[in-house]
């Protein structure tokens, strides 16, 4: 019988500890819960000290999410009732349960530590790799010449999600202002609609120039180079455009030759002319007057290296100005998909070849938060148009010039909802 009741006092003992040792578990779980939201101190306030083990008053709830509850409270009673516990004793218990919690603790702490130095090494990474791409950015940055223009300086370069930079072809050989506006493509990258548009603005359009008399669009680069332009646009098409880039002959051949060339396709009537814009850049770079000659009975699809591509850039005879300016979007619409590649395979020939021959007024800090952009614009369609759109135009002869009269108020809303991708009416 004594034996009998040994057994079972024993029995019972064992689920004590299985009581207290799945009570001690629950209170340091949470005690890591709460050291991560209120810091060490709140996590021994809240751990298993408050609970008064010297009189065995512990809330009936703390024990009644265990399987051995009822075990538990029956043996504290019967212990209670007949021999009550004394202090020490007590002090005794909470020792045990202090004992059987702490070696619960080293393995939480160690793998608590363990997640704590691996998202230290991510985030320290992170910006070593942040710190070398901007280092990078600012590397290639320098190499391009900012010119900085006080009255757009404090303009915004994004207006309603839409990025506008005016991409400038200037005829000199030279950086700098001297030289005609060739091209004028405005290129909005639209995080609304997730396009880049490249929109040709033609050079005959006839419009306002601020303080000077009303002309055509690219006499306002002539009377007040990029900024003039700049606020020319802005005025005659009420779109917000603060930032260009400014591309000379030389820059634009170099960047079809780093990116490998292009291939297009041209009519036997374009090979010629090919040819003959050949002439006048052959005499500008002091080269024998028929190198890059394509072969005069060539057509369909060509291979066309970087002064080939100038030239046929550069032909308005065939399809006017509207002609000119889509060959223009063909030829950037090919570089655009090649640019990637080529930043890998001749990285060098692009920096060295292409960015000392840009200028812009773009500054550093927006210059990096492009880059950090760019991997998502890869994934953007790329759109072309060109402005004034059809239907919106006519030919007129104004003060002997032959020019475009546009209806600017049809293109305003071409740009609002293509562009900008609002409805009407908004």
């Amino acid at each position: 019988m004594e034996k009998e009741t040994s057994r079972e006092n024993l029995s019972e003992m064992e689920r004590i500890h299985r009581g207290l040792e799945a009570f001690l578990e629950k209170e340091v779980y949470e005690g890591y819960e709460a050291e991560s939201d209120a810091g060490p101190e709140h996590t021994q306030q809240n751990g298993y000290e408050e609970c008064e083990y010297d009189e065995y008053e512990c809330d009936e709830h703390e024990y009644g999410e265990y399987e051995d509850e009822e075990s538990v409270r029956t043996v504290m009673a019967r212990q209670s009732a007949n021999k009550p516990a004394t202090r020490q004793g007590a002090s005794a218990s909470r020792a045990g349960a202090g004992k059987s919690g702490r070696k619960k603790q080293p393995a939480k702490k160690k793998k608590h530590k363990g997640i704590k130095r691996f998202l230290t090494i991510v985030v320290v990474l992170l910006l070593a790799v942040t710190a070398l791409w901007y280092v990078t950015v600012s590397k290639l940055y320098d190499k391009m010449e900012y010119v900085p223009t006080e009255i757009l300086a404090d303009e915004p370069m994004k207006e309603d999600g839409v990025t506008n930079i005016l991409l400038i072809g200037n005829d000199s050989r030279a950086g700098g202002e001297d030289g005609r506006s060739d091209a004028m493509i405005l290129v909005s990258i639209s995080n609304r609609t997730k396009t880049i548009y490249m929109t040709s603005l033609l050079r005959d359009i006839y419009v306002e120039i601020p303080g000077h008399e009303s002309n055509r669009l690219n006499a306002a680069y002539a009377f007040g180079g990029p900024e003039l332009l700049l606020e020319t646009i802005k005025q005659n098409l009420d779109i917000e455009v603060n930032r260009y880039v400014q591309v000379n002959f030389q820059a634009f051949a170099n960047l079809i030759d780093a990116v490998g060339g292009v291939e297009l396709e041209l009519t036997n009537e374009e090979v010629q002319l090919v040819n003959a814009y050949l002439n006048e850049y052959n005499m500008l770079e002091n080269r024998p007057i028929d190198t890059d000659y394509l072969p005069v009975d060539a057509s369909g699809l060509l291979h066309l290296n970087g002064p080939q591509a100038l030239a046929y850039s550069r032909n308005r005879y065939i399809g006017s100005d509207f002609g000119r300016t889509e060959r223009q979007r063909k030829i950037l619409e090919a570089v655009f998909h090649q640019l990637p590649s080529s930043m890998l395979t001749n990285s060098g020939d692009m920096i060295d070849g292409i960015l000392p021959n840009l200028t812009t007024n773009i500054s550093k800090s927006e210059c990096y938060t492009l880059s950090l952009d760019a991997p998502k614009l890869l994934t953007y369609e790329i759109v072309q148009a060109s402005i004034p759109i059809e239907g919106s135009y006519q030919n007129a002869t104004i003060r002997k010039m032959s020019v475009l009269q546009v209806d600017f108020e049809k293109n305003k809303e071409f740009i609002r909802t293509h562009i900008y991708g609002e409805q009407e009416g908004e």
